[in-house]
């Protein structure tokens, strides 16, 4: 199940992570994020021990979104080394975002 994202564990789970991060910048009233949740939870059981896939609700951490420039939800953006190295805006595949996670590792 991927990890419930907050103000109080961002840094530590993603910034400062040793593995590649998956965040889902998503909102419940999101229809295409509602789309996207089900690959990112199957996305974080594939990856399970290689990499961190999370999920952070804007709503509710609004200042989160805004440090790392989110305008359109879903947003997934892909970290390595606390640095950003991949970007996905929209609805897309799951082997779409499996690419973007194989390319950080």
């Amino acid at each position: 199940m991927a990890l419930e994202l907050t103000a109080d564990n961002f840094e530590s789970t993603v910034l400062k992570s040793d593995k590649p991060v998956l965040v889902d910048f998503w909102a419940e009233w999101c229809g295409p994020c509602r789309m996207v949740g089900p690959v990112v939870e199957e996305l974080s059981g594939e990856y399970d021990g290689k990499a961190v896939i999370g999920k952070l609700n804007v709503d509710e951490h609004q200042s989160i979104a805004m440090q790392f420039g989110i305008r359109n939800i879903p947003t997934l953006l892909v970290f390595k080394n606390g640095e950003i190295v991949d970007k996905q805006v929209g609805v897309a595949p799951k082997h779409v975002l499996a690419g973007k996670l194989d390319s950080a590792m």
